[in-house]
């Protein structure tokens, strides 16, 4: 049975910094690309980062750009997301999921397997 489970949320102020962890199990996780992705109260889901399954190859939403780093660790089976400089409109659930496709991709339904959420709350 696949598992990724989501570490790291909590609250902080703006302009604070949170790291998010995602750990993979059951499924064989170098060959995946991983993506992050989060939802406000009352907005739909969306795209936040992704990282090809190598890591040499990382794509940002425009809003995080500069702000956000995702990596990962295969000899870890983890993924990681840095959140640095952040503010009340990055307040979500983030998710992180597992894409067996060619490419990194940003589209929520090309993922194959999501995490069950980790709260992220940036106060001002």
């Amino acid at each position: 049975q696949v598992q990724l489970v989501e570490s790291g949320g909590g609250s902080v102020q703006a302009g604070g910094s949170l790291r998010l962890s995602c750990a993979a199990s059951g499924l064989i996780y170098s060959p995946y690309n991983m993506g992050w992705f989060r939802q406000a109260p009352g907005k739909e889901r969306e795209f936040v980062a992704a990282i090809r399954r190598s890591g040499s190859i990382t794509y940002y939403a425009d809003s995080v750009k500069g702000r956000f780093t995702i990596s990962r660790d295969n000899t870890k089976n983890t993924v990681y997301l840095q959140m640095n400089s952040l503010k009340p409109a990055d307040t979500a659930v983030y998710y992180c999921a597992a894409d067996n496709n060619i490419h990194i991709t940003q589209g929520a339904d090309e993922y194959d397997y999501w995490g069950q959420g980790t709260q992220v709350t940036v106060s001002s």
